[in-house]
């Protein structure tokens, strides 16, 4: 080989700094279409440094920008629930204490309507403030109580301990705030209700944020389909994604289950 063939290789040849990021931005596509496209710089950065690569927020949002990826924009969803009713309303006890360091000290609920090619759902859904697990959820056709509140208290208890003073927060709608379940959470006389102000949805953000991030990593951009479709894909959200393996910001980037496991391990430490 002559050596201006030799050094006209070597010019081409890739060096190891470009084969590193083009592992990383193979990587970066993994992550973002394994995360169905949910995912943004912050999150994709947390998955690659847990993998053990070495590369800062900045640098996967200039690599995902060269790919042409984007994480699911939101829109804004209206309320479902309905408040004008003549049923007692509870005061707001939570007043937006959303930091709890115990499990089963507060849970948060919410209704929300998702629309099918035959006709609107509506998911309700109750939250562990302390891991931010969905523990409770029904989705059904109708706003009945039966349908809607008592169907996901019905798994929340059986997913979790009721302790001594646990505060019970949601909006004051009709389904909360109803003789059937109220009476239910009276029957256990160790919770606490509490309920927003009216028209004050920040006083439910919590759960509020969570219907906005299903609807913008599950449902805008998506075609219809049917409700029973739908179930499915709901499951598939909240039991497999969202309560296994999402990082989610107010645990600073942990999943629940490396959260939980870290609070596990302070205390036996």
């Amino acid at each position: 080989m002559s050596s201006g063939s030799y050094y006209r290789w070597k010019k081409q040849a890739i060096t190891t700094r470009q084969q590193l990021k083009i592992t990383i931005k193979e990587q970066i596509t993994l992550i973002y279409f394994a995360a169905k496209q949910r995912y943004g710089s912050p999150r994709i950065t947390l998955e690659l440094q847990y993998l053990g690569y070495k590369v800062s927020r900045i640098t996967v949002a200039k690599y995902m920008k060269e790919l042409g990826l984007r994480s699911k924009l939101s829109k804004k969803f209206k309320v479902t629930t309905n408040s004008n009713h003549n049923y007692l309303v509870a005061e707001n006890v939570l007043n937006r204490e959303f930091v709890v360091k115990m499990p089963s000290k507060v849970w948060v609920s919410d209704i929300t309507y998702i629309q099918t090619k035959e006709g609107f759902v509506y998911l309700t859904t109750i939250m562990e403030l302390h891991d931010r697990k969905i523990i409770g959820w029904s989705l059904s056709d109708g706003m009945s109580t039966e349908e809607t509140t008592l169907g996901a208290w019905k798994m929340a208890v059986k997913n979790r301990n009721i302790e001594e003073g646990l505060i019970f927060h949601s909006d004051g709608g009709v389904q909360y705030a109803s003789k059937k379940f109220v009476n239910v959470l009276d029957s256990y006389k160790k919770i606490t209700r509490s309920m927003s102000r009216k028209g004050n949805c920040w006083d439910n953000a919590v759960a509020e944020s969570f219907f906005k991030s299903l609807k913008t990593e599950l449902i805008y951009g998506s075609k219809l389909i049917s409700k029973e479709q739908m179930k499915l894909e709901i499951f598939e959200y909240i039991e497999i994604w969202y309560n296994r393996k999402r990082r989610h910001s107010a645990l600073n980037y942990a999943t629940i289950e490396e959260f939980n496991n870290q609070i596990n391990y302070k205390n036996v430490a």
